[in-house]
Formats: C-alpha cells, structure tokens, sequence
C-alpha cells in the first residue's frame, strides 16, 4: 500500500482540527442585520401615536433630507437609557423620527415625559409589522435614511454616547 494514502486521515483530522481551533475563540455575531441596508424603505403609513406628534409613512423619508428612524418601546429599558444620546442627536441637528413597537398611546407619552421627546413624528406599528418589514429584530435600533428614502445604515442596540458622532457622520454621508 502506498505510504501516503495510510498519512492522509492523520492530515486530514490535523486540517479540521486546526480549523476547529481557529475558530473557537472567535465570538460569533449574534445580531440579525437588516438586508434593506442601501435599499428603499419599504412602503408604510402608520397612525401617529404620541398626542400632537404626527404619524410617519415612507413619504416622509423622501424629501431629500436624511433623517434617523429610531424603533423603539415605552417598555424598553435601553430605549430610556439611550433617550440622553437621542437628545444630543436631536440637538446637533439631526432629525429623528421614531415607529413605537406594541405600544399604547399612554404609555408611550409617560415614556416621552419621563425621558424627552427628540422625536418629530411617531408611528403606532401595534404588531410590529413595519418593524420586521425594516429587518429590525429587535429594540431599540435606528437606522439612518438617506434623503431618497434607501437605508443607509444600520444602528443594533442603544445608542450609546461614543456612538453619536458616528451617527451623526453617517447622517452627513447620506447627504
């Protein structure tokens, strides 16, 4: 018999071995991401939710400005922890708009009294269908809009104070 066939399962356990070793000490990437990322907004109208704010629809996103799309919950806790970095956004001159996830119009303005409103129009997506049609698994995210309405990025989590001149850099390159 030859002398390479017998060494070739010795290579072989060697190679997946190695492979396996490679790869256990890497943290896997547990967010689902959006595949709409550089393509249109899906079409959408939702009621408003939040009193004297209106709702939001595609629309809206399509006037040539980019905006930031927040998705979030009044029975979220990193959507109150990230309200801080949402004002500072808005105070730097972004526009943000927000979609409020299985939420009731109470308590979504105890949310906004309690934490601030940066918001300029909240839609009411009660079943979170607008939600998963964005791609977004999961509260809070923001996606930053470009003035065409396409998705131009991507925001898993809350916003965290480094994140914001970042944020705020990816608003101006959606010009």
């Amino acid at each position: 018999m030859n002398s390479r066939l017998l060494w070739m399962p010795l290579v072989a356990f060697v190679v997946v071995a190695a492979l396996f070793a490679w790869m256990l000490p890497q943290e896997p990437d547990r967010q689902v991401r959006s595949r709409l990322v550089g393509k249109p907004l899906p079409d959408f109208v939702l009621a408003p939710i939040a009193t004297g704010k209106p709702g939001l629809a595609t629309a809206a996103f399509r006037t040539g400005r980019p905006r930031l799309l927040n998705v979030f919950g009044s029975w979220c806790v990193p959507c109150a922890a990230e309200a801080p970095q949402l004002a500072r956004l808005a105070a730097a001159g972004a526009p943000i708009d927000a979609i409020a996830i299985r939420d009731t119009r109470a308590d979504v303005a105890k949310f906004l009294a309690r934490n601030g409103d940066p918001f300029a129009a909240i839609g009411d997506d009660r079943n979170s269908s607008v939600q998963l049609s964005l791609g977004s698994s999961g509260v809070p995210e923001t996606f930053v809009i470009d003035g065409q309405g396409r998705i131009a990025h991507q925001h898993i989590g809350a916003i965290r104070d480094e994140d914001v001149p970042m944020l705020l850099a990816r608003l101006e390159a959606a010009k």
